[in-house]
């Protein structure tokens, strides 16, 4: 099997591709060719690269999840970087005044929550604002474009870690998502998809052959990618996601859990593909930073079987029934909405949990996942 090439490699293959366009490029670390070359290197040697934009983590991974990024001067290049993580997510005519297009080149993870997605959905509702071209170099889904699941978010809960009612796990690129989302969420902006070659839906990232380079800090791997679309929700909780370990999202705990009960109560639900094994970990940041945790690891048994949306459901629900220490944590802000309801686009969730009514809530989003496949299907485009 020939190695997948991605958009970044056909551009560089078709310098035509981007003539003289005076180019403004959102990126990061995870913008490089097949070789591992930076994008940025790349067009600012191939094209006109005017300008950077920062997402979250910075355009070469040096900021913390969550942390603040500045307007700077990108070290490399000397290239002016604008923050769309900050008190800007969305670039202003003063940022793309001097450029004809704005080109997306980043790693997304194929899960609801990532920013990623709302700096590129932002950046495209500029293109249409200021009149400029918008070019996604596709990626492959590291988590495959095959499987759909979890609930359609409810645009009451819309926020940068959720805009569009679309599910928890999509099924696409980041190109056919910029499609749909352009297409039937009124976007309407100039946009491009420069394809992937070689890639198939069933592919994981790792069935590639190319380099997987962690999307952020805290997803180093391909497994944790698929557990994210479950265990994210556990960010909204005031137990661990095991950030500040080697295996965030992979395992979970508090220092109040019996870590060989949870483990025996989950493995009885008899989840296809995973086994839950107890384990202890001490965070080095974050949740009990320097605590011993109690709680599991989520062992991923098969790839094609497993449903991490069901999983983390289930997960929070043992904890909270077995434990009076569970809580979702407060808004950040007084008046503000519980960040739990934010990464699960809804209340409805938290309220299944507290009522002990996942399963129905679990049929309830197998209805609007249908619908949402109908008009997925309009934007495959492998």
């Amino acid at each position: 099997m020939d190695r997948v090439k991605n958009g970044i490699d056909i551009i560089r293959d078709n310098k035509n591709k981007i003539g003289g366009l005076r180019i403004g490029l959102i990126t990061n670390y995870t913008g490089v060719d097949e070789s591992l070359n930076s994008t940025i290197d790349i067009l600012n040697k191939v094209g006109r690269l005017v300008c950077l934009f920062s997402p979250e983590h910075g355009v070469r991974g040096n900021f913390q999840a969550g942390a603040h990024v500045p307007d700077y001067i990108d070290e490399k290049t000397g290239i002016k970087v604008y923050s769309l993580y900050g008190d800007i997510k969305k670039p202003t005519g003063r940022m793309i005044k001097d450029i004809d297009t704005i080109i997306f080149d980043m790693q997304d993870v194929g899960v609801r929550f990532y920013t990623y997605l709302y700096t590129m959905a932002y950046a495209m509702q500029s293109a249409k604002e200021f009149d400029k071209k918008f070019i996604v170099l596709d990626r492959p889904n590291p988590i495959g474009g095959m499987k759909v699941e979890g609930n359609i978010l409810d645009s009451k809960f819309s926020s940068f870690v959720g805009m569009y009612p679309i599910p928890v796990r999509y099924g696409l690129t980041i190109g056919e998502l910029a499609m749909l989302l352009n297409q039937e969420f009124g976007i309407g902006c100039d946009l491009e998809v420069v394809k992937i070659a070689g890639w198939q839906r069933r592919m994981y990232f790792d069935d590639t052959q190319l380099n997987f380079i962690a999307p952020s800090p805290n997803i180093p791997n391909v497994d944790t990618a698929i557990l994210y679309a479950g265990t994210c929700f556990f960010e909204g909780t005031n137990v661990s996601e095991g950030r500040g370990t080697t295996q965030p999202f992979q395992i979970i705990g508090a220092p109040w859990i019996d870590c060989y009960h949870l483990a025996e109560e989950l493995n009885a639900l008899n989840l296809e593909g995973a086994i839950f094994r107890p384990h202890y970990f001490t965070p080095t940041f974050s949740k009990y930073k320097g605590e011993l945790c109690r709680g599991v690891q989520i062992h991923i048994t098969d790839r094609e079987a497993i449903e991490p949306f069901k999983i983390g459901i289930y997960l929070i629900s043992k904890i909270y029934e077995n434990y009076d220490e569970f809580e979702f944590l407060p808004p950040y802000k007084e008046g503000g909405r519980c960040f739990f309801d934010l990464l699960a686009g809804t209340n409805k969730l938290r309220k299944s949990v507290i009522d002990g009514t996942i399963e129905d809530y679990i049929e309830e989003c197998k209805e609007d996942l249908k619908k949402f496949k109908n008009i997925r299907r309009e934007y495959m485009i492998y």
